[in-house]
């Protein structure tokens, strides 16, 4: 063989080399992509986007109980255990795909620091299609609840402490503070603990601060501030001329669905039908 033919081969079976390492390295990303948006549903109790991952005719499989469990119904039973349990959901270890098929472990920690259920763990393996999940089975453990001698001297103490009231107040002062000077709620990537770390306290600290000094949850908070900056955009001379996804994105957002279910909440209507509303006023009115 010539140097000219032995080169060729040289060639083609490096291009083929670096063409089936590109394709390795996007399914890993889109696999990564999947699991990212599947995870941070669970954690802003979102039970339309949870189930928007998967495909008309997909199933979660509850391979605990042996239950199959087809997407509407999945999004009802979503709605009702969003209103009762409250978790941080994170994965653990590497996502494993082969283009076809994902698989990865997480762990499900409670968010208020008197919980009496431990940190529990699971196991999801997700058969695609397209871009969908055909279906989802998790595997996971039962939960155990805990005595109140074992949660953790930092709860107890939290718990008891005569500052707690104290305690919280600052919390609430510091928060706000963040909230105003320093804009948190329009980093999409914000979470509890990361929360958490801006605050210099525990992730259960924040948790209960949220919880009993404003009545209301982690994730409607953040979303509340990112509805509220929302409705300035679309109060502004400029709104008008912005799509409504990119309001979404604007404001700290992922997703128009995950826009569209908070605005909802906070204002009663779509945001389409918001800005509508607005711009059909007299700009003297709009201004007030």
């Amino acid at each position: 063989m010539g140097k000219g033919c032995l080169g060729l081969v040289i060639h083609s079976v490096y291009s083929a080399r670096l063409t089936s390492i590109a394709a390795e390295v996007m399914k890993k990303v889109e696999a990564t992509s999947f699991v990212t948006s599947y995870i941070e549903a669970w954690n802003e109790q979102d039970a339309s986007s949870v189930t928007e991952h998967l495909c008309p005719n997909g199933h979660y499989i509850d391979e605990v109980f042996q239950q199959q469990i087809s997407r509407e119904s999945l999004f009802e039973e979503l709605v009702d255990y969003f209103q009762s349990d409250h978790y941080f959901y994170e994965v653990t270890g590497d996502i494993l795909t082969n283009g076809k098929t994902i698989a990865f472990q997480y762990c499900a920690k409670p968010m208020a620091p008197d919980s009496r259920t431990a940190i529990w763990h699971g196991a999801e393996f997700i058969t695609l299609r397209g871009n969908s999940a055909l279906e989802i089975r998790d595997y996971y453990q039962a939960r155990v609840s805990l005595p109140r001698s074992q949660r953790g001297d930092d709860v107890a103490r939290y718990v008891k402490s005569g500052l707690r009231e104290e305690t919280m107040a600052q919390l609430l002062e510091a928060l706000e503070r963040l909230m105003v000077e320093r804009q948190l709620y329009l980093d999409p990537e914000l979470s509890l603990p990361k929360l958490a770390d801006y605050l210099d306290t525990t992730v259960n600290y924040v948790s209960q601060t949220i919880n009993a000094g404003l009545q209301t949850t982690f994730f409607d908070y953040i979303n509340k501030k990112r509805v509220d900056a929302a409705i300035r955009l679309m109060q502004s001379d400029t709104s008008s001329r912005e799509a409504i996804l990119d309001i979404a994105l604007e404001v700290g957002f992922n997703s128009t669905s995950t826009f569209y279910n908070a605005f909802r909440k906070v204002t009663g209507q779509t945001p389409g039908a918001y800005r509508q509303r607005m711009l059909s006023k007299p700009e003297r009115l709009r201004a007030l």
